[in-house]
């Protein structure tokens, strides 16, 4: 057993205004079961730009919004689909993980989203969820939908930067937020519904080999977003525990961040001029939070 970390309280850094606070849902989600988020939107993704811009997603609203460095909310992007996971290609393409449409790009200056790929050997994604790159641009995502412990069919996908799409593993209850070591020899993937971090060691030509559980947490609904710092720790978002866990390269935990305003932390970025702020998603409360941390964040494949 580990000893208790020490616990630190997150700050708010910037709010959803009431004007982008939205209490409709179309007549396809209210027939597939889908309420109003308390807050009016669903905030998820986070992930900077270059300029160090914040960008972010509203899940059941459709929305991309740009959040300044002084933490005003700016709308990029309105359209029919259910962006979950951001991230930023290095030449500034936007990619989203769309639960209902597949992976998507998205043109900031235009406002406008396409889609990239929706399937896998003639079947479609079941509700993609996250995804991180690699330095060489491949791009790596999550294919949750609905999996769990009581169908662990959850797939990861490869995206190489030459084009080809590759299925690394496909039995995974409910996989959620990704990230790459610094070697980018293993990737972590959030297995959310079995309250663990996941280990997938990767072989030289790519695949997957003696996949196993490097974290395992209880309590909450299981580990959802997730970052790594410079020295190959994990910031891991951890929803209905309020709270985000950091740990070191080991699997210790070294810090526990906690959420001032709900339960449902959902996601973290690395931010600010040293990286040593993690940028926190407080989904339920439509915010943003800020907490230091002592080791810098991993530079981004979009900074490079």
């Amino acid at each position: 057993m580990f000893a208790a970390p020490p616990v630190i309280n997150a700050e708010v850094f910037a709010e959803l205004p009431a004007s982008f606070r939205n209490r409709q849902l179309t007549a396809e989600q209210r027939a597939a079961g889908r309420s109003i988020p308390v807050a009016g939107c669903f905030l998820e993704g986070p992930s900077f730009d270059r300029h160090g811009n914040l960008y972010c997603t509203d899940i059941p609203f459709g929305r991309i919004f740009r959040v300044s460095a002084q933490g005003a909310f700016e709308l990029v992007a309105e359209y029919d689909g259910e962006p979950n996971g951001l991230k930023i290609h290095q030449d500034g393409r936007i990619f989203i993980a769309d639960f209902k449409n597949g992976l998507m790009q998205l043109d900031p200056v235009r406002g406008t989203v396409t889609p990239v790929v929706s399937r896998y050997a003639g079947e479609h994604f079941r509700g993609l969820n996250d995804l991180c790159f690699a330095s060489n641009g491949d791009l790596y995502f999550t294919d949750q939908g609905q999996t769990g412990l009581q169908d662990p069919t959850g797939r990861v996908y490869c995206l190489r930067a030459s084009g080809r799409l590759d299925l690394l593993i496909d039995r995974v209850p409910s996989p959620n937020g990704l990230v790459l070591n610094g070697k980018e020899n293993t990737l972590f993937v959030a297995a959310t519904r079995g309250n663990a971090v996941w280990r997938l060691p990767l072989t030289p030509d790519g695949k997957v080999s003696r996949t196993g559980i490097f974290i395992q947490l209880s309590g909450g609904r299981g580990p959802d977003g997730m970052a790594i710092d410079e020295q190959d720790g994990l910031a891991v978002a951890h929803p209905d525990m309020g709270a985000v866990w950091v740990f070191n390269h080991r699997g210790e935990p070294t810090l526990r961040i906690q959420s001032p305003r709900s339960d449902l932390v959902t996601n973290v970025a690395y931010g600010g001029p040293d990286r040593k702020t993690l940028y926190i998603v407080d989904s339920e409360a439509g915010c943003i939070l800020t907490a230091p941390v002592p080791v810098a964040g991993r530079m981004m494949y979009a900074h490079a």
